[in-house]
């Protein structure tokens, strides 16, 4: 059982896969005594899905350590900038029905002030929850960039993740973690696996011929989980009964070279799911992500096609693709010496960007907590199941939260309301008379931190708490004397000073290209 893990092998590309390979190269690089050699092997003609084009802030801090530059990153991949969700139609459907998740926290450190504020300063006057606690609202209202051209790379005037082109994204890290980080790319299909006597994978046995050794292996097959399902004998958890959708039209709408480039990812309820729409450069995803208890293929088409007329006037109808989906995961994500990352591990539907992130998770808990020999390996894929099992629960129920509160009539939404989880049951009850707090979600690392469920929870309708008459609590100030609690100006204040200071996305975006094209020009003449 012993023997020092030397040797890392990914089976399967797509952004799981060589965002895995460049994350395990630089990271262990850097990081750990000894060299370790990485190798991906992935099958020629196995397309990606290619549709997951948001982004948590997280994978900043990610291409910074892997060594991609900010400007190489959104170049490369078409991408843009992405300050939160908004989400349309969510509550009642009625006009003017729409609440902001942003990316930025509410002003203040402590978690009651910024709802004390609310309840003094907005929630009467009609302003939202978001409009009150952040100035990010306003940027994102005008299009705007959350960062100027001179600032430090990965740094901002607000936090922000990105939009993207997923397919360009996975060239951009394949390029990157073969021609930099030195990680040994395979083109080829796995026929079979080679087991040891302790039931550890021992080698991918290849189609041609080859046999791939390894110390730990990757499952960055997709859905299929060819080694940590097909091998392994890890259990899918169904998580249906509480998330229904399950099937998506996918499509990608042509736009102006001077339209403008929204700020945020755009959730739009229908009466059997919601519709997604991500503004690129050039184009915009946009899908219909629906459950087909409710809702026919057909009727879903139309939704989409009713969308897109609407929202990009003058485009041709779309021609989406049609993608399948079971929302759950694995009962465990790491056995023996195989690890499962990406889709091969879970997949929920994507309403709050949270594939690639759990996919950044997962490889920097493998890497902050990496196996120094196979004796400890058991001791490490404990914590990692323990620690995942947490986060698929805590995701599903922040999904779940969207919409649980809904007033909207019909079938699909009524069903939601009849299933809540427990534990989201549980902090429902307790949120009537508190407010999300550091209390309800201990992790060090929370997906979804507090200041989200606040967005999400007073953004749907929650009625505020009553603070009069309970108590001090945490010493929070705002807790005794809301009035007192000044930041909202400060807010409104602060939303003035970046709208007159922050460029525009689509400026921002044609200002990089420009100046990369003139650098490239004067490159090319002194060549």
């Amino acid at each position: 059982m012993g023997g020092t893990v030397d040797h890392v092998v990914i089976a399967g590309g797509g952004t799981a896969g060589w965002l895995a390979a460049c994350t395990i190269a630089a990271r262990s690089a850097k990081e750990v005594a000894r060299p370790i050699a990485v190798t991906l092997v992935e099958a020629p003609d196995i397309p990606t899905i290619g549709v997951g084009e948001g982004t948590w802030p997280t994978i900043r801090s990610t291409l910074a350590a892997i060594g991609i530059a900010e400007d190489e990153f959104i170049l490369a991949c078409d991408a843009s900038f992405k300050q939160g969700s908004r989400f349309d139609g969510w509550r009642n459907g009625g006009a003017g029905d729409s609440y902001l998740h942003p990316f930025t926290a509410p002003a203040g450190a402590v978690h009651r002030a910024a709802v004390a504020a609310w309840q003094a300063k907005g929630a009467n006057t009609g302003h939202g929850f978001a409009d009150t606690v952040t100035a990010q609202t306003a940027v994102c209202a005008r299009d705007l960039a959350p960062r100027q051209t001179g600032m430090p790379a990965y740094a901002g005037a607000l936090n922000y993740a990105y939009h993207l082109d997923a397919g360009k994204l996975v060239d951009l890290l394949r390029r990157h973690a073969v021609g930099k980080l030195g990680v040994t790319h395979l083109s080829a299909r796995i026929d079979g696996v080679e087991r040891a006597d302790n039931d550890d994978i021992a080698a991918l046995m290849l189609d041609n011929g080859k046999r791939l050794t390894g110390d730990l292996f990757i499952d960055c097959t997709g859905m299929r989980g060819l080694l940590i399902a097909g091998e392994m004998g890890a259990s899918w958890i169904d998580r249906s009964d509480v998330l229904f959708n399950d099937r998506a039209l996918a499509s990608q709408v042509a736009t102006a070279p001077e339209s403008a480039i929204a700020s945020v990812t755009v959730g739009t309820a229908h009466d059997a799911g919601w519709i997604w729409d991500i503004a690129l450069p050039t184009r915009r995803g946009i899908g219909c992500v629906y459950s087909s208890r409710f809702c026919t293929d057909d009727a879903a088409l139309a939704t989409l096609c009713d969308y897109v007329a609407r929202a990009v006037p003058g485009a041709p109808p779309p021609e989406p693709r049609l993608l399948r989906f079971e929302s759950g995961h694995r009962d465990r994500f790491w056995v023996g010496n195989c690890l499962a990352i990406g889709l091969s591990a879970g997949f929920v539907e994507p309403l709050e960007a949270s594939a690639i992130v759990l996919i950044e998770l997962s490889l920097r808990a493998l890497m902050d907590g990496f196996p120094h020999d196979r004796a400890e390996m058991a001791i490490h894929a404990r914590r990692f199941d323990s620690l995942f099992r947490y986060r698929w629960d805590r995701i599903v129920e922040f999904l779940k939260l969207h919409y649980v509160l809904s007033d909207r009539t019909g079938a699909y939404w009524q069903a939601h309301r009849d299933s809540v989880p427990a534990d989201l049951a549980d902090m429902l009850a307790l949120w009537q008379r508190n407010v999300p707090g550091p209390a309800d979600f201990p992790m060090v690392e929370e997906i979804f931190p507090a200041a989200s469920w606040q967005y999400v929870l007073y953004g749907m309708g929650q009625a505020v708490p009553d603070f009069a008459g309970q108590g001090p609590a945490n010493n929070d100030p705002a807790h005794n004397d809301p009035a007192h609690n000044d930041f909202a100006d400060d807010v409104h204040r602060r939303a003035r000073q970046l709208a007159a200071a922050l460029p525009t996305n689509r400026s921002y975006l044609d200002t990089l290209r420009g100046d990369r094209a003139r650098v490239a020009q004067v490159t090319g003449s002194l060549a």
